[in-house]
């Protein structure tokens, strides 16, 4: 595994990666290999922002996937693919 990431979101091409995925499934692995670990701590830090202004609850199905598309513009990601 590279100890460097070309960010997406900082776009340093030899940022310090993370040393495993944030997450689980997909997602994580993206992440993993399009976001630097200075801009992943930074999405921590705005993560509960954005939980507490939008008032999400998670016990609303609908609110991880609200999450999930703040990460992904915080992060410069492409949006997930659509269909099946």
């Amino acid at each position: 595994m590279s100890s460097t990431v070309h960010c997406a979101r900082c776009g340093r091409p030899d940022a310090p990666a993370l040393p495993r995925p944030p997450l689980r499934g997909p997602l994580g692995a993206e992440i993993l290999g399009k976001a630097c670990a200075d801009c992943w701590s930074e999405w921590q830090r705005a993560e509960v922002m954005v939980i507490n202004e939008l008032r999400l609850n998670f016990m609303d199905p609908g609110a991880q996937a609200v999450l999930d598309a703040h990460l992904r513009q915080f992060l410069a990601l492409d949006p997930p693919a659509q269909g099946g």
